[in-house]
């Protein structure tokens, strides 16, 4: 047995358990409203209270995304934003906080266009420490799950309500990271799962893995995300956070960044 360094996303949730709580993962899109305010936005979520950022890479089919991450794709694309674009500013935020782990959440057509080992290449070197890659089921490990493993960057699964115990296993073998369970049917952002039934289905996977548990999709609210930390690893808040960008979406930079950071805060306060 080799020894290797924790990742950010281990020493974070290690720290985490040591403080006897959940984290909170954000999620915005890069490059929404627009590249700059994008940034300006992304780079203020840990000051905020986020433990872990997501960062979504916009795309123009965002199938398991609801109409506000959808939404926020088509705003990201129209300003310019690209794959490569998003990566430079994951290596830009890096150079002031070499600690908050970054997941990249999407799909694999633009990673397919970039060139999958061009693109791991890139993200590592730039700090990214997870993906989460909704259309690559297990069956395709070998296009883009083993060579980021290979890399040091975790791969992090969706466990839906549908997963059955034959299929659950499979879905854990290379995981990492943390486990992202999607706690309803259906895309991001339209409705919300009830507490038994997050609470059931966050006791069956800690029984099968102890990996962190994080719960998203259908988390807009500080009392939920209080809920949701009770019971699980981490609650995850996205569309929430991408329908405010949008509410304020032209309005200055600072102002919106403001505006996310002041409502991330009351989410983190929820889970201290």
């Amino acid at each position: 047995m080799t020894d290797r360094t924790p990742s950010r996303l281990e020493r974070r949730f290690a720290a985490l358990r040591e403080a006897r709580r959940a984290a909170l993962v954000t999620f915005v899109t890069a490059g929404d409203p627009n590249p700059e305010a994008g940034y300006t936005i992304f780079s203020g979520l840990a000051a905020a209270g986020a433990d872990v950022i997501e960062l979504g890479m916009p795309f123009s089919d965002p199938m398991a995304d609801g109409p506000a991450v959808q939404a926020a794709s088509q705003r990201a694309l129209a300003a310019g934003m690209t794959l490569r674009r998003t990566l430079d500013q994951v290596a830009r935020y890096r150079q002031d906080d070499d600690d908050t782990p970054i997941v990249l959440m999407g799909y694999y057509n633009p990673i397919y266009r970039f060139g999958p080992e061009a693109f791991l290449d890139a993200a590592a070197e730039a700090g990214v420490d997870g993906l989460i890659i909704v259309d690559l089921p297990v069956e395709e490990d070998d296009e883009l799950c083993h060579p980021a493993m290979a890399r040091g960057i975790h791969w992090i699964r969706l466990v839906t309500p549908t997963t059955n115990d034959d299929r659950l296993p499979r879905v854990l073998t290379n995981t990492g990271g943390f486990v992202y369970y999607v706690s309803v049917l259906g895309v991001t952002g339209t409705r919300s799962a009830g507490d038994a039934e997050i609470a059931a289905a966050v006791s069956r996977l800690k029984s099968r893995t102890d990996l962190p548990v994080a719960v998203g999709f259908g988390i807009r609210t500080a009392q939920q995300v209080a809920k949701v930390g009770a019971v699980a690893d981490a609650a995850v808040v996205g569309s929430a956070i991408v329908s405010l960008i949008a509410e304020h979406r032209d309005d200055p930079a600072p102002a919106i960044a403001g505006k996310v950071a002041d409502f991330v805060s009351e989410l983190a306060s929820a889970l201290k």
